[in-house]
């Protein structure tokens, strides 16, 4: 599937999204979440809307980060997205291509959770 069927397919939270990570928009990003939404990002939490923004501001936007989305899949209520990551964050011991998977929840039209995973193949 290319990207732009992709990008169709999604969730329109998700779409809206990644739409909003690539225009380094932060507040059109923080209009996807719940108010309650929780991220978690490399093992680490942001359960309220000042720590999402103040991570969004410093790591995602600060960071020029985009988004090639490039697989989806759904599991019941999770949605799978898997992206190639780039950006001008330290790159320092990652792979050339950097694809992260994203694990988001949606009600009601927003993201209740995002969790943001570096996987490693199964050894199974």
């Amino acid at each position: 599937m290319d990207t732009n069927a992709l990008t169709a397919a999604l969730p329109r939270a998700v779409a809206t999204y990644v739409e909003a990570v690539n225009a380094f928009d932060v507040d059109a990003v923080m209009a996807t979440f719940a108010a309650d939404a929780v991220v978690n990002d490399a093992s680490r939490e942001f359960a309220d809307p000042g720590s999402i923004r103040a991570w969004l501001d410093r790591e995602i936007v600060g960071d020029k980060v985009t988004m090639d989305v490039t697989e989806l899949s759904r599991h019941g209520d999770l949605t799978i997205v898997r992206a190639r990551y780039d950006g001008e964050y330290d790159k320092t011991n990652l792979p050339d291509e950097l694809v992260l998977t994203n694990y988001l929840t949606i009600a009601d039209g927003k993201i209740t959770s995002l969790v943001i995973v570096h996987n490693q193949p199964s050894p199974y």
